[in-house]
């Protein structure tokens, strides 16, 4: 089988029509995978903190499958160190830690077999907007992990992040307008066209367009930080209910598409809501420990921060959430409890994550079972 489309044949060989399509992620895996923090320009006093909540996701989700952690050389001895030692650590470069978008999507088969999507990267946005520079080492992941794995790997014409999709594994998309027809990622594709590349490259039949983001989400709108799939019809979606806080009308408008819309497979949304944590802003203190670059993202104190109980993670046999705000951590964990009673609900102080611009969904990415 080919490692990328055929580009001298007519019609070139895409992984839809080979069989191939993107399950979901609340679908049997085989593993997770890691990146290590350690960028000072991101992560506060040399990632020191930021390290210890990226254990606990690791520890957390390591209850229920394979953890993959991958490192830069020099910080190797240090990971292997705090990791436990069931948690799996390799050599894997990586210019910051942000597996979701960096890695790879991956595909099953019918028949058994594994392949990945290798999208474009450009950093959130390339060098109109882009979070910093460069990326050459998180260019290199998706492939380094297909020749880890030894699996095909499919090169996509497009600029594409992890966390811009969401997936229910029958056919249904989640997206969001402001991130993937925003003009730095692929400003020559229209919506339709760009439906035409999820559809060969994931197999997916349907996509949701939801308008906007979370409030001031630097990656332009990632729908895994807004909106996800829990079960085939079913989503769970941050909400705020203060009218006078910018997020109420992005989830408003969010939740007019759902109700308004229907599956691949003709069935109506059920909307689960989710509170927002917060707001929640950057302390003067928390700001001080990070490196000022010029080709790096600002995070100044006061700034607000887009945090969601949404942005979490579906292992096997635990669901790994982020504790962001005292007054709303418990019942944000009841109601995923909830959604998901088969399933242990493991909440992870995660503050330190979403000062670097993310959290648990954003550092991980599943490996499904073939």
């Amino acid at each position: 089988m080919p490692t990328t489309p055929d580009k001298t044949a007519a019609t070139p060989i895409l992984p839809a029509g080979l069989g191939f399509r993107m399950p979901a992620e609340f679908a049997p895996h085989e593993a997770c995978w890691m990146l290590w923090p350690q960028r000072p320009d991101t992560w506060r006093y040399g990632a020191k903190p930021a390290q210890q909540a990226f254990v606990a996701v690791a520890t957390a989700i390591a209850e229920s499958e394979t953890v993959f952690v991958g490192v830069n050389d020099e910080q190797y001895e240090n990971a292997r160190n705090q990791l436990p030692a069931h948690v799996r650590v390799v050599e894997l470069s990586s210019n910051d830690a942000w597996m979701r978008d960096v890695g790879p999507t991956f595909l099953t088969h019918p028949d058994g077999r594994l392949a990945l999507v290798d999208w474009e990267f450009n950093a959130w946005g390339g060098l109109k907007g882009g979070l910093y520079f460069p990326w050459d080492k998180d260019r290199r992941i998706r492939t380094k992990i297909a020749e880890m794995l030894g699996i095909p790997r499919f090169e996509a014409p497009v600029v594409l992040e992890g966390g811009a999709i969401h997936v229910d594994g029958e056919g249904t998309l989640l997206t969001t307008e402001e991130c993937l027809l925003n003009p730095n990622r692929n400003p020559e594709l229209s919506k339709t066209e760009m439906e035409g590349v999820l559809a060969d490259y994931l197999g997916v039949e349907k996509v949701i367009w939801l308008p906007r983001g979370c409030h001031l989400d630097e990656t332009d709108g990632h729908v895994d930080n807004l909106c996800c799939f829990v079960a085939p019809g079913e989503v769970a979606l941050s909400w705020c209910d203060d009218e006078a806080d910018p997020q109420h009308a992005i989830s408003r408008e969010a939740l007019d598409v759902l109700q308004n819309a229907t599956d691949a497979r003709g069935r109506t949304f059920k909307v689960h809501k989710l509170p927002q944590p917060g707001p929640l802003c950057i302390a003067e203190e928390e700001a001080s420990g990070i490196d000022r670059l010029s080709s790096s993202h600002p995070r100044q104190p006061g700034d607000r921060m887009a945090g969601s109980y949404v942005n979490f993670y579906i292992g096997n046999a635990v669901v790994v959430m982020p504790l962001l705000d005292p007054t709303r951590d418990d019942q944000a964990r009841e109601i995923l409890q909830r959604l998901f009673p088969e399933k242990q609900v493991i909440g992870v102080p995660a503050r330190e994550i979403l000062l670097g611009g993310g959290n648990i969904h954003c550092i991980t990415q599943q490996q499904p079972q073939p």
